[in-house]
């Protein structure tokens, strides 16, 4: 079992040392009339003489004090599991929230290079799997640990010779324990391993079942499921069975401790050492030593899940957070929207450049339109303003500034993006339009509603603005969910704009329609414009050509088409037939 993963569990329970507190108390007093059984099921027996000889009032005595403190054992047991069930779901919550917040805190390359079903796993199963193994560990732990030194205690004041042969023999069952649960270790790893990589999988394709579908690739997809669903199969069978060894290789090094005692007791009671109550009582405490290791043993996979479940929490939590904004950075106030790429160079992998010594000036006001094939760069220039990804060389200034002086949030409160890849979230239109500016009142949503032209398919809705989206918007038309995110953007009415194919989704009269809101909201507002029908963007004050990460070729619409080069092979190409 890892001890360094186990030692920051614990770390998160700290906060509940009350409950953990009461949790122990609650189990020593539950042990000690556990262990208080025994002795006087052993004093019985001795007044239990022979036929004819039975001291009946003195039994009936004890076996009303047997009663009661068969009665307080269920209590204090039931208080002790209300504690540590307290400490194992508020240690879990505060996890979760942990595992929340530290995805607000990545940079977003970790988002990109990493399943997101497998990033769900790790918040929802393998957390799960912590605070099961925590119910489970630490009861164990607590009433182990008393139960182990209260019957030591009471066996040495009874016959410490019989005693010691207990304490030797005992530890056998530890060793057998540690031996298979290294063994297991390895394979609940990878079972939680590959259950991540089920949940990415199944993401993946509920995501994209309309893919899946045109292309008939169920069968092939059910294949790969099938492959993944197997390795979970042989790898779950196999740490369950080395952790099932566990238990019954215990019990028989146990069952040898208690067939010792019993041979032991005999032999003493025969030489008059013990009474036949004491052998009673002595073989019940040393049933009762050897069960805490029983029960360790019988959680093991649980507990070995947990351990696997917590390696993958904390390999999120480890990760590295985005870079933070400088000390001394400053708010991007009174918006002008002068922006330089000065020998900016960037790579998603070291071994694979993307744009290389990339060098742009634009004023202030100046709509900018970006064109190229795919691959070429044009997405990840605005992933670099934005600050999604930073550079790995050169600098990009917006008001004279380097954006690394700026805060970050200032810098996106600035922008207002419009993405190919539109996304809605659960709630009504309404929230989904005001999600940028939650203050805003109801005039101010219907106009910016208006101004992108989603008002009238909103009125047609059953509830209008009060209708509420399912998952990503599968109630509504790729089209329409297009509209209510430029309408989400006009309603923040922001100092510079990024539309990245913001009309890709929508028929060419609502294009229209929305190149005249776009033409008006881009009026005296920097603006950039990532477009691969080119007919958008022949207003454009400035045209990029990109190829390989590079401009290969800048200017205006007629003045590129004239130049007879790369812009102008591709707009030949979308227009020769028209």
């Amino acid at each position: 079992m890892n001890r360094k993963v186990a030692g920051r569990i614990l770390k998160y329970t700290a906060s509940y040392k009350k409950s953990l507190f009461g949790a122990f108390l609650f189990a020593v007093i539950s042990v000690c009339l556990t262990l208080l059984g025994p002795v006087l099921t052993g004093n019985a027996i001795d007044y239990i003489i022979g036929k004819g000889a039975v001291d009946f009032l003195s039994v009936g005595k004890i076996l009303a004090g047997l009663i009661c403190a068969t009665a307080g054992v269920a209590l204090f047991q039931w208080l002790m599991s209300l504690c540590i069930n307290r400490v194992s779901y508020l240690t879990v919550r505060d996890m979760r929230s942990e595992a929340y917040k530290k995805l607000n805190s990545v940079p977003l390359s970790y988002i990109d290079s990493n399943s997101h079903g497998d990033i769900i796993s790790r918040i929802i199963n393998d957390i799960d799997a912590v605070g099961d193994g925590l119910l489970q560990g630490v009861t164990q732990l607590f009433s182990g640990v008393v139960t182990i030194i209260g019957t030591l205690g009471f066996m040495l004041a009874i016959n410490y010779k019989i005693a010691i042969v207990v304490v030797i023999v005992t530890p056998l069952s530890l060793f057998v324990a540690s031996g298979i649960a290294r063994l297991s270790s390895k394979m609940f790893s990878k079972q939680q391993q590959i259950q991540g990589e089920i949940g990415g999988f199944i993401e993946e394709m509920i995501g994209n079942q309309k893919v899946v579908a045109a292309f008939s690739m169920e069968q092939s997809n059910e294949s790969e499921f099938e492959k993944l669903n197997d390795e979970l199969y042989i790898y779950g069978k196999n740490a369950q069975f080395a952790s099932s060894l566990a238990n019954p290789s215990t019990r028989f090094v146990n069952a040898v401790v208690y067939a010792a005692v019993g041979v032991i007791g005999a032999l003493s009671a025969i030489a008059g050492g013990l009474t036949v109550g004491q052998i009673s009582c002595f073989l019940t405490y040393a049933n009762q030593y050897t069960k805490p290791f029983n029960e360790v043993t019988g959680v093991i996979s649980q507990l070995q899940t947990a351990i696997a479940g917590a390696a993958r929490f904390f390999a999120l939590i480890d990760a590295p957070d985005k870079k933070p904004d400088a000390p001394d950075a400053i708010e991007l106030d009174n918006v002008r929207g002068e922006i330089e790429f000065k020998n900016v160079c960037f790579s998603y992998t070291p071994d694979k450049p993307l744009i290389k010594n990339f060098n742009l000036s634009v004023k202030p006001g100046q709509r900018i339109a970006i064109v190229g094939p795919t691959g070429c760069g044009k997405t990840t220039l605005i992933n670099l303003l934005m600050r999604f990804y930073d550079v790995t060389s050169g600098e990009i200034k917006i008001d004279g500034t380097p954006v690394e002086r700026l805060k970050t949030d200032s810098i996106r409160r600035s922008f207002g993006m419009v993405l190919q890849d539109s996304r809605l979230f659960s709630g009504t239109v309404r929230d989904n339009i005001a999600y940028g500016k939650e203050d805003a009142t109801e005039s101010e949503i219907i106009a910016a509603a208006k101004s992108a032209y989603a008002h009238s398919f909103i009125e047609t809705l059953q509830n209008g603005y009060d209708t509420v989206i399912s998952g990503d918007g599968e109630n509504l038309s790729q089209g329409q969910i297009q509209l209510l995110c430029i309408a989400r953007v006009m309603l923040t009415d922001p100092h510079m704009l990024i539309l990245d194919e913001a009309t890709s989704s929508i028929d060419t009269l609502t294009e229209q329609r929305v190149q005249l809101a776009f033409n008006k909201m881009t009026e005296g507002r920097t603006s950039f414009v990532v477009a691969h029908r080119l007919s958008t963007i022949r207003e454009a004050d400035v045209i990029l050509v990109m190829k390989d990460g590079n401009i290969i070729e800048q200017g205006r619409h007629n003045e590129l088409l004239a130049k007879n080069g790369f812009y102008a092979s591709l707009y030949k190409s979308q227009f020769a037939q028209s």
